[in-house]
């Protein structure tokens, strides 16, 4: 008999609850984490092949798990920076051989790596401009959408609902940075993308927040992780 895929048996594994205890050693560290980024330390800063990628290493291992599971037509990010993780994730699709990335940001950085699976868009993403370019170019197919652009919860909340449409059932909407805010970190930022989330889950019952994407325990993402759950009405 075959094994299943790694990333198909999780997709059944629930996680064990953390008692009080182990959730305070992890928000601790979190914060820790977090502030020592703020503080100069490189926590944060990493690079891929050489393009700095503001992220966690425990989230790109997961992203890479959903691309292969869910392999995604068009993965579309907002927020693009210096592109390293544009180019991580369009270099994750060549080895699926399949898929491509469109980024968005309000600034063209110089010197952003190129690559064929990625294409760069200028503008803001909450543009009707921009929103009619990605959604012609998704089409039909399948896409992963990863938000990491203004954090303020007004705007989140606007990227939300332009880009959820584009997800289709079992793929996922990734809301970054839900941390801040006091999630468990930088309490002081106010509204942002947790509240932005809370909001749209609350009003919406097609997406659940997949806790699975959390089991490392060290996320920038809490509760950011949005797989839809119901196949969108035609």
């Amino acid at each position: 008999m075959t094994a299943a895929p790694l990333g198909n048996y999780l997709l059944d594994r629930d996680q064990p609850p953390l008692s009080s205890e182990e959730a305070e050693v992890v928000h601790r560290f979190h914060d820790l984490y977090y502030r020592r980024w703020l503080a100069g330390a490189d926590t944060i800063n990493l690079s891929w092949f050489g393009y700095e990628t503001l992220k966690c290493p425990l989230d790109l291992w997961v992203y890479q798990e959903l691309l292969v599971r869910t392999r995604p037509d068009i993965v579309v990010e907002t927020g693009t920076w210096c592109g390293g993780s544009a180019l991580y994730i369009a270099m994750v699709l060549e080895q699926i051989g399949h898929g491509r990335i469109i980024s968005v940001d309000i600034h063209a950085k110089p010197n952003r790596p190129e690559h064929p699976r990625i294409r760069y868009l200028t503008g803001s993403s909450t543009d009707p401009a921009i929103i009619e370019l990605v959604t012609n170019a998704v089409g039909g197919g399948r896409a992963m959408v990863i938000l990491d652009s203004d954090h303020r919860s007004p705007f989140v909340y606007e990227e939300i609902m332009a880009y959820n449409p584009l997800v289709q059932f079992g793929d996922y909407l990734i809301v970054e940075d839900t941390n801040i805010n006091g999630h468990p970190t930088l309490p002081e930022f106010g509204p942002g993308p947790m509240e932005a989330v809370d909001r749209f889950i609350s009003e919406s019952d097609e997406f659940v927040i997949d806790e699975r994407c959390e089991r490392f325990l060290m996320t920038l993402n809490p509760r950011g992780y949005l797989r839809r759950k119901k196949a969108k009405e035609r």
